[in-house]
This record gives structure tokens, sequence and C-alpha cells, in this order.
């Protein structure tokens, strides 16, 4: 009984620790897919939908009304996805709801802003260099990655 309390009082007390170490190789994973296949399996983005809502409800100290409308702003981007014949892919999409339900709904819209800064200043960068057209298209997870990394780093979230 002893080891149990002693479990749960460390998971109390590291609790972010492991939530961002979860969802940091979790990303990871998923970014090395994407630049590998340009596909996301949809068992490994499925497999963040448990761990956000734990992490999210028991880790981390943001209203559960929060964490719901994250949730929705990754639905809003699901729509996206339909609408544009996937310009923004589906897995992408997916991502994003998860990582909006672990987050909460101001921290997801500014991984977002991050993570398609970021992005942008890559298409800059590989259209001057002429490396890309304006009809290329990239993996959209490691920038992702890079603003949750980031802002893990910085303190941001």
């Amino acid at each position: 009984m002893y080891r149990l309390e002693n479990t749960a009082e460390i998971l109390k007390d590291n609790g972010w620790i492991i939530g961002h170490t979860v969802f940091c190789v979790y990303l990871l994973i998923l970014s090395v897919m994407d630049i590998r296949k340009r596909k996301l399996r949809l068992e490994i983005l499925l497999a963040g939908f448990p761990a956000a809502a734990v992490c999210g409800f028991f880790v981390r100290d943001i209203p559960i009304a929060l964490l719901a409308a994250g949730g929705a702003v990754g639905v809003v981007f699901l729509i996206i996805s339909r609408a544009t014949e996937e310009s923004l892919g589906y897995g992408d999409s997916i991502l994003i709801t998860v990582l909006g339900i672990y987050m909460g709904f101001w921290n997801i819209l500014t991984l977002l802003v991050t993570a398609f800064f970021l992005g942008a200043v890559f298409s800059g960068v590989m259209l001057v260099r002429k490396k890309y057209t304006g009809k290329s298209s990239f993996p959209f997870v490691p920038f992702l990655t890079a603003a949750y990394v980031g802002g893990v780093f910085v303190g941001m979230y």
C-alpha cells in the first residue's frame, strides 16, 4: 500500500513533466512518419486521445470547458480538411484535435500560430532557393512538433 501511495504522490508532483514527455515522444514519432511516408497511421493518432484526455483532465490545471474548446478547434480543422480536399490532411487535423484536448483552447491557438509561422518561413526559404514551387506540399506535423517542443522549453505550455 505504501508503494501505491508513494507512486500516486510522485505522479501528482511530476505529472506535468510526464505529460510533456509523453506528448513530445508522441509528436516525434508522428513527425518521423510524416516526413518519411507523408501519411500518419490512424491507430497511432487515435492512441493520442486517451492520453490527451487523461493528461488534460488529471495533470493539467485547465478547466474542462477550455479542453473541450481546444478539441473543437481540431474539429474545425477536420471540416477545413474536408472542404479543401485534404490540402491540410486529415491526419494533421486529427492530431490538432488531440493536442487541443490536451492543451486547451488558448494554448492550441498559440501552438497553431507558431506552427503556421514556422511553416511559412520554411516555405519562403524553399521558394527562394527554388526547391519548391507554389504547388509543392510538405509535411506539417514536424512544425507542430517544433512549436510544441519550443513552447515547452520556453515555458509557454
